[in-house]
């Protein structure tokens, strides 16, 4: 074989290693590309949803609370009964101008507004027994600042108590509430709610007090007064 033949024969073996190398580059480049192109598409596929979700969530939360308890129509509600409120900074007990005076005497059972400590229940559990719940001139200052409040009396079943807590925690999570959303077991020594009416619902309104009374526990018929009663219509709706 001479020069001239194995030259030529060099040149075409690096030709093909070239071909081979540039083939292999496009291999990776394309994987590269296509790797990329999933990664973008996974992330706007997770933005997406998480969009949706977000969106979806209050559905979700109104239809979960709506299925805890009875049935609005078989809770034995009354009508909601309203009242000119009173007592905005209106601050009694130690600390105020008025140290004397630790106990308000409150013209309705559950209160819905009126005289009340310096200082609300803060941070505010979700739900209170017998046994841990704070004063009710405490709880009175939570609904200024535009909480509803659940009142139970404690010869509800237990069973419906496990289900007021359920609730408890579903309804700070609508936008109505922004988190502003308390069950407390009632203290009988401030008044006792009508004969078979162990539930009750009461919100401190922009210019009134908002009060409603049930038979039993219903998610659906809490979730109607928190509706038409929101934390924005309060006397201090930016207040914790």
């Amino acid at each position: 074989m001479g020069k001239k033949s194995r030259d030529t024969d060099r040149s075409a073996r690096v030709e093909q290693l070239r071909r081979q190398q540039a083939s292999a580059e496009r291999r990776r480049t394309q994987l590269v590309i296509g790797a990329a192109v999933l990664v973008v598409v996974v992330l706007v596929g997770l933005v997406v949803y998480a969009i949706n979700d977000a969106r979806s969530a209050p559905e979700r939360t109104a239809a979960a609370l709506a299925e805890v308890g009875v049935p609005a129509a078989q809770a034995s509600c009354d009508p909601v009964e309203s009242a000119k409120a009173e007592g905005v900074n209106a601050h009694v007990g130690p600390g105020t101008n008025d140290p004397g005076k630790t106990r308000v005497d409150y013209s309705t059972a559950p209160p819905m507004f009126g005289e009340h400590y310096p200082q609300p229940a803060y941070p505010a559990a979700a739900f209170y027994t017998a046994a841990d719940r704070p004063a009710m001139e405490t709880l009175v200052h939570n609904l200024e600042h535009g909480y509803t409040i659940v009142w139970y009396d404690e010869s509800l079943p237990q069973q419906q108590q496990d289900e007021l807590r359920r609730i408890s925690d579903l309804a700070r999570e609508l936008d109505a509430t922004n988190g502003k959303f308390i069950v407390a077991a009632w203290d009988a020594s401030y008044g006792d709610f009508p004969e078979g009416k162990p539930v009750a619902v009461s919100h401190w309104g922009t210019d009134d007090g908002h009060r409603q009374y049930c038979g039993a526990v219903s998610g659906a018929a809490i979730q109607s007064f928190v509706q038409d009663f929101p934390y924005t219509d309060s006397p201090e709706p930016n207040a914790q």
